[in-house]
């Protein structure tokens, strides 16, 4: 009786019975992930979309109120509150974009854990897999396609963030917070440079105050990763 062997190269498969049913709840699991990291995205489209619609509504207000009070204090006292909520709307928008992206963050990592799984039960799969199946910062970082960002230089890093949702906010809310410094400043009688240097020192400090709060943000949550299978060296 001639026993066929495995190609060379692979390991020779021993028959588990519990195999099975482990690659069902892993890949359940998996499935389960996916749909969440979905919702994530759903949520942070959502929160960029009520966040123009109330910008655009804004601008719409305060065009009809130019023209009903032709720039008078009525226009000052209008402009200044409804300018005050876009802001705090934008901001807010900001703050839950930073948090959703942790939890993507997260959901990364269980997958990343998940993969590990497979690797343990089927190790000639490894070439396969072009994401990682490490848990910690670094495989996160692969498997989002981040891993160059470190090595990069630090103007790339800052245009890399301006193209995230969170990055793309601060600019504009940013824009408002100055439009809105530089019309406090003229509702107090100040001169008109020194509102437009209002403006911009209003525009450059929310959009540095963001930065730091979303560098701080990221920072802490992988300062608190507990892998469990860390990326070897």
């Amino acid at each position: 009786m001639v026993v066929e062997q495995p190609p060379a190269g692979e390991p020779k498969k021993e028959k588990d019975p519990d195999i099975g049913p482990r690659l069902q709840i892993l890949a359940t699991e998996h499935w389960s992930l996916l749909a969440t990291r979905s919702l994530t995205y759903t949520e942070s489209f959502s929160r960029v979309t009520m966040f123009f619609s109330v910008l655009s509504g804004a601008v719409i207000a305060l065009a009809l109120v130019a023209q009903a009070g032709r720039f008078g204090s009525a226009f000052f006292a209008a402009a200044i509150l409804v300018l005050a909520v876009v802001f705090f709307v934008g901001v807010a928008t900001i703050a839950r974009l930073m948090a959703v992206n942790l939890d993507d963050l997260r959901w990364v990592a269980g997958m990343n854990r998940l993969r590990h799984a497979y690797l343990e039960l089927h190790p000639e799969l490894e070439r396969y897999f072009v994401t990682a199946w490490h848990d910690d910062a670094r495989g996160i970082s692969l498997t989002m396609g981040l891993e160059g960002l470190p090595h990069r230089s630090p103007l790339a890093n800052v245009a890399h963030g301006f193209q995230t949702l969170p990055g793309m906010l601060s600019v504009v809310v940013g824009v408002v917070g100055g439009a809105l410094a530089a019309l406090v400043a003229l509702a107090l009688g100040a001169p008109q440079a020194m509102a437009v240097t209002a403006g911009v020192v209003a525009f450059v400090l929310t959009i540095a105050g963001i930065g730091v709060f979303g560098w701080r943000s990221i920072s802490g949550y992988t300062k608190s990763l507990t892998p469990r299978f860390p990326t070897p060296g």
